[in-house]
């Protein structure tokens, strides 16, 4: 016979399942693993747009604090049974800060480097750190990407 789950178990596998379901798809496309496909895009093509739903404030310091609104069916369970807040916020550092503020849905990411370069000039590896900075953005959707260098996934 079978145990019983309680239900943050439950809870837990359902979510789960449900995160997983997709996961298939966007391993492999056209049978070709990810890792083996060509990127014909040049990364430093692509443009930074700003998310219009997302919150965002400006400190006495000029440093931005992001607030992230945690909506769906998981979320509110995990709000309900776990105390987890509605709405998260983000303070970013004077990096993340002069970053956020420069993109304008305008610039490419090479422009963004070259400015990022321009006001912290002791900064080490600024490229590799911006490419990251903005990969985390984009993987919480907090921007996306437009213009010449778009991106669809």
């Amino acid at each position: 016979m079978r145990e019983l789950l309680s239900l943050p178990e439950i809870i837990y596998t359902l979510y789960e399942l449900y995160s997983n379901r997709y996961n298939h798809v966007y391993k492999y496309m056209k049978g070709v693993p990810m890792a083996k496909q060509k990127i014909d895009k040049n990364y430093l093509d692509f443009i930074p747009v700003k998310n219009p739903e997302i919150k965002y404030e400006t400190n006495d310091k000029g440093n931005i604090t992001v607030f992230i609104r945690w909506e769906g069916f998981f979320n509110k369970i995990a709000q309900k049974f776990f105390h987890r807040p509605k709405v998260s916020s983000i303070d970013l550092d004077d990096y993340g800060s002069f970053v956020w503020n420069t993109i304008d849905d305008k610039k490419d990411i090479y422009t963004l480097s070259q400015e990022l370069d321009a006001h912290f000039p002791k900064m080490e590896k600024s490229l590799s750190r911006l490419i990251k900075f903005l990969e985390i953005l984009k993987d919480h959707h907090l921007i996306t990407y437009s213009g010449k260098g778009n991106i669809t996934k």
